[in-house]
């Protein structure tokens, strides 16, 4: 995603195994819809990497200096297409868990209303 006109993720390296069952989908994904996702993304530096024994996997890499990594074991061309348009999208935070359901910018004094009120 941009973030003040600027996409955030820098580097997609793109790991597979030239032979294991598990990167079957990756492989053809390579093969079909990666050309064009290069084409479609001409900011975005692409890197194809060989490794030989492990699961495939996408590794982003972002301007914050973070880095995401997503398992696509058994995963359909599509699938990893979409996780790759995915990392692409995102800004690169951490998640950030909220400490109650209720968010505002001005807190109520007496309290949140909730519907176990008893008077």
């Amino acid at each position: 995603m941009a973030l003040r006109g600027a996409w955030q993720l820098q580097k997609l390296i793109v790991s597979f195994s030239d032979w294991g069952g598990s990167s079957r989908g990756i492989r053809s994904f390579m093969e079909s819809y990666l050309p064009v996702f290069k084409e479609k993304n001409p900011q975005l530096e692409v890197v194809t990497e060989l490794i030989r024994g492990q699961h495939p996997h996408l590794k982003g890499f972002y301007k914050n200096k973070s880095e995401r990594v997503v398992c696509v074991k058994n995963m359909d061309p599509e699938e990893v297409l979409q996780y790759a348009t995915r990392l692409r999208n995102s800004l690169g935070r951490k998640v950030v868990k909220l400490k109650t359901r209720h968010v505002t910018k001005h807190p109520s004094v007496q309290g949140t209303w909730t519907t176990d009120v008893k008077f």
